[in-house]
């Protein structure tokens, strides 16, 4: 145990393949981490569900080890970050109707135009900040309504992954702006539940959690919750939001002079806005802290490219090579910009903003028998370079701004070569804050300020982020890869017209 007098907060970030838990001082400083594993099914093609009860098993297995680095008694509180666009529905005896429908899943593409339709897409948009997409989670309402109607009469209680762990923890179906806004159904100018989007799905406000601000006291550990985590009854339990957003406050990125890059399994990168705006250039979400947004530029595939390219392709199985990342990046190191000739345009997932083509494909183009595995590989790492800037691009544009550093975060932050390609293609510096587990420690600063450590997130931000590297494109680079750009930049206006679909 620790002996010192120092307090600690706790970002609980729920992901889509585990959960972190990692206790953080005043200043930022990593006092004790853990990580637990999430089991994640495929039970059809394209359909992609979890057990809630592994997101809670996991999380109370995190925070005990967490207990046995550090005095509980120090723990003053905890905020989760959670994985976004992902439900699981309770029945009036607070059992799941059926397992959680994650953000990957595409079974409710057949629901959002029909749906979307009904209320009228411009005004969709206007209401919750989201082009249509299938990401929201009101469309996989919209599919369990139509083809599950038994288990949907069935619901008395919806819950993003921040409503059922706060709930596990507390005994209170409460959760944050940041984590109600990605369910596609919470108005963003009043922070409130959507009438107009729940009288279409046939639901009422009592089946949903009640919303706070970031930063808020939800509650305190129940006894319960304290036997199986190990934490103190008076621990504090925070509002904290979704884990893109939380990304956000955990890199500092609440002005519009930076952005954040999350290199997770969806590349997605935000920029803040104090005043609520809506594109088609970008996605609009709640930040994680008291006011203020984040126009989100959001690509599905990131590293879930990488790892489909490696177990599908290549047919190789990364936890029996855990060092075939370190073989493929050695080997695109030795190939030169734009490899030879090979351009990847990364829409295996469909594609986001600015077209919002959920029937979208991805594609090599360009592909010889020249071309060996780290072509391909290089080529998959400078396509979602091109698509970042591209989408960047969009978004200076429509608010007149001018990024000039990338703050990059998660597991893609470790790839030296990608976070290169990036400065490169970009044009912008790439810089590397002291923890990359940004979504962990955003939740934390949102604990540190509903704890009363800081009066302000701006305050708390300055204090527990900050800054380790900083990678500058090259000026000769960058005038290569701009001149691929301008081809990356037609690949899809071209393709559309071709998309095979049968």
């Amino acid at each position: 145990m620790n002996s010192g007098k120092k307090e600690f907060v706790i970002g609980l970030d729920c992901s889509t393949t585990s959960t972190k838990a990692i206790a953080f001082d005043k200043n930022g400083r990593v006092a004790a981490q853990a990580v637990e594993k999430i089991p994640l099914f495929s039970p059809k093609l394209n359909y992609y569900e979890q057990n809630a009860s592994d997101w809670w098993i996991s999380s109370r297995k995190a925070l005990r080890k967490i207990v046995q680095q550090i005095d509980p008694g120090r723990i003053t509180a905890l905020a989760v970050s959670n994985q976004r666009e992902t439900f699981v529905a309770l029945d009036k005896n607070r059992n799941s109707i059926r397992q959680a429908i994650i953000w990957l899943d595409e079974r409710c593409k057949d629901e959002v135009e029909s749906f979307s339709q009904k209320i009228g897409k411009d005004r969709i948009h206007k209401i919750t900040g989201k082009p249509v997409d299938y990401a929201p989670v009101v469309y996989r309402l919209a599919w369990m309504k139509k083809n599950e109607p038994l288990l949907f009469k069935k619901i008395a209680m919806i819950c993003d992954v921040n409503t059922f762990l706060v709930w596990k923890l507390t005994g209170a179906f409460r959760t944050c702006w940041a984590s109600a806004d990605p369910l596609g159904m919470f108005g963003l100018k009043n922070k409130k539940w959507s009438s107009v989007i729940l009288n279409e799905l046939e639901l009422y406000e009592n089946q949903l959690p009640e919303t706070f601000c970031p930063g808020t006291v939800l509650g305190k550990v129940s006894e319960e919750a304290s036997k199986l985590t190990g934490l103190k009854t008076n621990t504090l339990i925070i509002a904290g939001g979704g884990d893109g957003q939380a990304a956000g406050l955990g890199s500092n990125v609440l002005t519009s002079k930076s952005a954040y890059l999350n290199l997770g399994t969806a590349v997605v990168a935000g920029v803040y806005s104090a005043q609520y705006k809506t594109n088609k250039a970008y996605r609009t979400m709640c930040s994680c802290s008291d006011e203020g947004y984040y126009l989100e530029c959001s690509l599905r595939a990131g590293t879930f490219a990488i790892d489909w390219f490696i177990k599908k392709i290549l047919k190789i199985d990364p936890l029996q090579q855990p060092n075939i990342y370190k073989h493929l990046e050695k080997g695109a190191e030795k190939i030169s910009i734009g490899s030879n000739g090979l351009l990847h345009l990364p829409y295996l997932c469909g594609v986001m903003n600015p077209y919002w083509d959920i029937n979208a494909r991805g594609a090599f183009i360009g592909l010889s028998s020249s071309h060996t595995r780290a072509h391909l590989y290089r080529a998959i790492l400078e396509g979602i370079a091109f698509e970042k800037l591209f989408a960047i691009n969009e978004v200076e544009k429509n608010i007149n701004a001018n990024i000039k550093d990338l703050i990059v975060i998660g597991g893609g932050a470790s790839n030296n070569l990608w976070l290169r390609i990036l400065a490169d293609v970009t044009g912008k510096n790439i810089c590397i804050p002291e923890n990359t587990e940004a979504s962990a420690l955003g939740a934390a600063i949102t604990a540190a300020v509903g704890a009363g450590w800081y009066k302000t997130f701006q305050d708390a931000a300055n204090k527990m982020t900050g800054i380790k590297k900083i990678i500058k494109p090259d000026i000769d680079n960058n005038k290569k890869y701009r001149q691929i750009y301008s081809v990356y930049t037609k690949i899809y206006p071209a393709l559309k017209s071709i998309t095979v679909d049968f």
